[in-house]
């Protein structure tokens, strides 16, 4: 039987958090990871039944049909929500679906986005769908924005499929307009698990971050603004009008959101004087005033700070998972030491510089 495979990359943030959202519609920076999940999709059965197996999983076996709902999370809503959209635009046999991944799960680099627009691409490879990489973007972010109830942005699907390895990617989630910008030479991307997992499509970490969606809602209505992040600097007296705590949502959007910018004005300039002092910016913003971190993600922070590396910040949605530094190649393993030691439960997920990543555990 003829089987279709595909795969698609995780990816790390730059700086550029919680600014992807339709309120607030404001810029990003990622870049993919060399962390990949693949799918590979066989015609088998009736239309509409699907079963699934992953690697993640061995000896558990998925019966479901395409008009389930949701489980609440499950991993295989993911591929059924890409299923759901897909099926809107091109004939979907019954498949056995096999999926494999080496994308560490719940830590901040978007394992879910790589499984859907791995699905996405598989699809497009069994239908012949002329699909380019943004409209498999949108149907990724279809799936687990509308099916899943995931309630993100764009960033991480178009960075899974419009991405390129080496470069980050300058991307307008309000207009979709994007740009590559290369990644510096002699400096070293650190990713760092804090070992607490969170799950943004269901328990508390779900519940605060749509919550804090409101409350940008509230802030950008009561603004009269179109989105957030069309508002800068001198805009920031204005919140005083705002409820405290939404005013705390909206300083951290629209600041992070202008960082964004000013981030890449200091990558293409070469002044990492600039890029440290922007990502410690965010992650106090996040902290502060989007108050998405935890403690696990600061103690990694403030011992990046300590071995005197201050570009080092919170990854990802918050409530738990990674955080990223920007570390001299040079200093990248006596880094690791000194934040390993200060930390015990936090593991390295890879060192990511010039485009090449080594992945790398605690030694």
């Amino acid at each position: 039987m003829t089987t279709f495979t595909a795969s698609a990359p995780a990816r790390a943030n730059l700086i550029g958090e919680h600014t992807d959202y339709a309120p607030n519609g404001g810029h990003v920076l990622p870049t993919p990871l060399p962390f990949h999940t693949t799918v590979t999709l066989e015609p088998s059965g009736p239309t509409g039944q699907f079963s699934f197996t992953s690697g993640k999983y061995p000896g558990e076996r998925e019966e479901r049909h395409i008009t389930d709902p949701a489980r609440g999370g499950h991993w295989t809503d993911y591929i059924l929500g890409v299923l759901r959209v897909a099926s809107e635009q091109v004939d979907i046999p019954g498949l056995k679906i096999t999926v494999t991944s080496n994308v560490p799960i719940g830590c901040g680099i978007s394992s879910s986005a790589a499984l859907s627009v791995a699905v996405t691409r598989a699809v497009k490879a069994l239908t012949g769908a002329a699909w380019n990489d943004v409209e498999i973007a949108l149907i990724a972010y279809a799936a687990e924005h509308d099916y899943v109830g995931v309630p993100c942005g764009k960033m991480d699907q178009f960075a899974s499929s419009v991405g390129r390895p080496g470069q980050a990617l300058l991307l307008d989630t309000k207009t979709l307009a994007y740009r590559n910008v290369p990644v510096p030479p002699g400096v070293a991307m650190m990713l760092v698990d804090s070992g607490h997992r969170h799950d943004l499509a269901k328990g508390d970490s779900h519940k605060k971050r749509v919550d804090r969606m409101n409350e940008c809602i509230e802030a950008r209505d009561a603004l009269g603004a179109g989105t957030l992040c069309e508002l800068g600097y001198a805009d920031l007296p204005r919140l005083e009008s705002l409820r405290p705590v939404v005013a705390k949502r909206a300083r951290h959007v629209i600041t992070e959101n202008l960082r964004v910018l000013e981030m890449v004005a200091a990558l293409e300039k070469g002044d990492t004087a600039a890029q440290a002092e922007l990502l410690a910016g965010s992650h106090i913003s996040q902290r502060d005033d989007f108050e998405c971190s935890i403690p696990e993600i600061d103690a990694l922070v403030d011992a990046s700070i300590r071995f005197g590396v201050r570009g080092a910040r919170l990854c990802g949605g918050g409530f738990g998972g990674a955080i990223i530094a920007l570390v001299p190649c040079d200093q990248t393993h006596a880094w690791w030491k000194f934040v390993s030691e200060a930390n015990p439960n936090a593991s390295l997920i890879s060192t990511y510089a010039l485009g090449k990543a080594e992945n790398e555990t605690a030694a």
